[in-house]
């Protein structure tokens, strides 16, 4: 499952009571990974976004994990900065970025929606504390319950930013070349990686996809070299960390020099992944652990009446390991039992989707009943 931002937590950022239903209700999925959650309070994006930077924060998501693991299900949770994608009324602070070029839309706020603002360029402590933040963030998370957490740097958001170069005006280590563009990236994905074991870290990238005024440049150069850096990522197997308190879902990527067992990272995450793109192909003989394939259904447009199981299976012939789906999962609790069985899939209602609050459009998406069940194909 996908991470599905809904806005259904309160307005401290804490994750609320109908979060854990909604989890627990899909805990059929593999592996869920929670909505995105910010890791420091000038990374919030919108309104009701759940954080990891307060200790009632982690309260409130260990009564997620506990209802999802109940229901023997197992949980990541996406840490996501907004960077520019924030606004003043949502965190109380200007957002920052790498450079100081704001958003080309508006943005949504407790009034509505309301012109972006130009953020702040981060400075070299600013880098420096947020890869902080992140690893902090990450710690709280495998406190409060998660196996482990998807490192958010997809969709337009600050990571995403400092690779794209409309984003990044920067000149300096963080600027300019496309080593200089993936630092920031790496330099994260480290720093969680140290913090909590690199087995227990994913990673999400959208090769391509322009979303949130994002337009890359030279996204061919880019993940081919991302995606080197992060393979390099590693950690000793077995590494005893504090957090280490619930389950371990890497695998071991081999030996190093002195003999020791290496663990790569858990997995990583392409979102809107095209099997006939060269570039899809590139990643996956490039990346050493789990390749998670995200379908392309279509931005804006219903979903296929299969909820993109033939998209999945051709991305698994293309070598991918693990299919992700979203709005399948937002409207179906059951969508695992649906597929399988090629029962009908509820449709994605258009309203309640964000911003609303409650339960309606969140957790009232009926299961299938005895009387819906076909029999396998």
């Amino acid at each position: 499952m996908a991470p599905l931002t809904r806005n259904r937590a309160a307005a401290d950022g804490v994750p609320t009571p109908i979060m854990a239903t909604h989890y627990a209700d899909r805990a059929t999925a593999g592996l869920i990974i929670a909505e995105a959650t910010t890791p420091n309070a000038v990374g919030q994006t919108y309104p009701n976004i759940p954080g990891l930077h307060t200790p009632a924060q982690a309260d409130g998501w260990r009564t997620v994990t506990d209802a999802v693991r109940a229901a023997d299900g197992r949980m990541f949770v996406q840490l996501q900065h907004g960077g520019r994608v924030g606004h003043p009324d949502n965190s109380g602070f200007t957002p920052v970025a790498p450079s100081a070029v704001a958003l080309p839309e508006e943005i949504h706020t407790p009034a509505g929606r309301v012109p972006s603002v130009v953020p702040r360029e981060m400075t070299h402590d600013d880098i420096r504390s947020t890869a902080a933040d992140f690893a902090a963030a990450a710690r709280r998370a495998v406190e409060a319950g998660f196996e482990g957490v998807e490192v958010h740097s997809a969709n337009g958001h600050l990571l995403h930013q400092f690779l794209a170069k409309n984003t990044n005006l920067r000149t300096d280590e963080y600027g300019g070349s496309v080593e200089n563009r993936i630092r920031f990236t790496v330099e994260v994905v480290r720093a969680v990686a140290e913090a909590i074991g690199p087995e227990r870290v994913g990673v999400r990238v959208s090769p391509g996809v322009t979303v949130n005024g994002i337009e890359e440049g030279d996204t061919e150069a880019v993940y081919p070299a991302l995606v080197a850096a992060l393979a390099e990522v590693t950690g000793v197997a077995g590494e005893s960390r504090e957090t280490s308190k619930a389950g371990t879902p890497g695998e071991t990527g081999g030996t190093d020099a002195g003999g020791e067992a290496r663990e790569h990272l858990a997995y990583l995450h392409v979102i809107f992944a095209d099997p006939d793109q060269p570039l899809f192909h590139e990643i996956r003989k490039a990346w050493p652990s789990t390749l998670i394939a995200n379908p392309n259904l279509g931005w804006g447009v219903p979903l296929p009446a299969d909820g993109g199981r033939a998209a999945g299976e051709r991305l698994l012939a293309a070598g991918a390991d693990l299919i992700s789906f979203g709005r399948g999962f937002l409207a179906n609790p059951d969508l695992v039992e649906r597929l399988r069985t090629g029962a009908p899939l509820n449709p994605v209602r258009d309203r309640y989707l964000m911003y609303t609050g409650g339960e309606t459009g969140y957790n009232d998406y009926p299961a299938l009943g005895p009387q819906d069940v076909v029999p396998a194909a």
